[in-house]
């Protein structure tokens, strides 16, 4: 038995990369290791060390992303949301998942709730729009009439 889906909320960021090269430029390491979580932070580092644009890229598609999603679910950046409890990667396909860990993943699935990321960067520019629904579902103790 299949349950409904809903939309529970649609968030768009855009994100000037330039300024986000700024601020690695200011703060270096520092930055880019708040905003990403572990697994993007090893993603991060083998882009950065191939071509350090492609680094920058990288921290400005997740920064938008992670605002985009913050703003889908209702929170912004505020608890159980937090920059490094939300993570975008990449399936083999190249399609962006989103990863959640601890509190924020917990708050997550306990309202039955699943994401859809898209993302882009031109030149100057990172976009990213996320789409979270809510599944509506039979419980454990309701029946098909």
């Amino acid at each position: 038995m299949t349950g409904t889906h809903t939309v529970y909320g649609i968030g768009t960021d855009i994100c000037d990369i330039r300024r986000i090269k700024l601020t690695l430029e200011r703060h270096g390491e520092r930055f880019a290791r708040r905003i990403l979580g572990p697994n993007e932070w090893s993603v991060y580092e083998r882009r950065a060390a191939r071509l350090g644009e492609r680094g920058v890229r990288y921290v400005a598609t997740r920064f938008s992303a992670k605002e985009a999603f913050s703003k889908a679910i209702g929170l912004g950046i505020r608890s159980p949301m937090q920059w490094r409890l939300c993570e975008i990667l990449n399936a083999p396909s190249g399609q962006p998942q989103l990863l959640l860990h601890a509190a924020l993943k917990d708050w997550f699935d306990s309202r039955h709730l699943s994401a859809k990321v898209s993302l882009s960067d031109e030149s100057d520019y990172a976009v990213s729009f996320v789409v979270v629904e809510q599944s509506h579902g039979l419980g454990p103790r309701e029946t098909n009439p």
